[in-house]
């Protein structure tokens, strides 16, 4: 006789993968809109309840499907590759077929849910700003640079160069945005 170990009432993880895995190949094949919990329940081959003993809704689903921890235990060596390592990765979030699909619906979630925003925020802005802020802080950078403009700028551009735009060249967009958040379009400070 087999044990299944269980992280609590019910909680199967072989389960959270299928419904993690069902939704992300939702998303792609028929977009946000269509994707539903019972669509999601049956690509998974689960009940609807088994799902909503994990996730409170289909947004929170979603977000966990397409955005996973972010936490990174790479340390950067210096303030440049920091804004190169987080620009590349938020490049590589939002460039998922899957994210692309998502993200239009999740953005009008969010202003719905405040609860699904403090949970993705959690993940994915906060540990990203505070290691912003431990570099910004150095002497690297021009004094009282904010790291939420700086990181809202890195995912604000990337958004919607993936999500609006639809680019394909991840690279290129990624070198362009890397030249222009460190060196600026005019490339020096205007004098007053």
């Amino acid at each position: 006789m087999t044990t299944r170990h269980r992280l609590g009432p019910h909680r199967d993880p072989a389960v959270d993968a299928a419904v993690l895995d069902a939704a992300r190949a939702l998303l792609v094949e028929i977009g946000y809109g269509a994707t539903s919990i019972d669509a999601i329940a049956a690509r998974a081959g689960v009940s609807r309840p088994a799902i909503y003993r994990r996730w409170p809704s289909k947004a929170h689903l979603i977000a966990q499907a397409v955005f996973p921890d972010v936490g990174s235990a790479v340390v950067a060596p210096d303030l440049l590759a920091e804004v190169r390592k987080v620009i590349r990765g938020t490049i590589q979030l939002f460039g998922s077929a899957e994210t692309r699909e998502a993200m239009p619906g999740l953005m009008a979630e969010m202003r719905q849910d405040s609860g699904l925003y403090e949970k993705l925020s959690a993940r994915l802005d906060a540990p990203t700003r505070g290691e912003l802020g431990d570099y910004l802080g150095g002497d690297a950078a021009r004094p009282g640079l904010d790291p939420n403009t700086v990181l809202d700028t890195i995912a604000g551009a990337a958004l919607f160069a993936m999500c609006i735009r639809d680019i394909d060249d991840l690279d290129g967009f990624a070198a362009s945005l890397e030249d222009l958040l460190l060196y600026g379009i005019l490339g020096r400070r205007p004098a007053d």
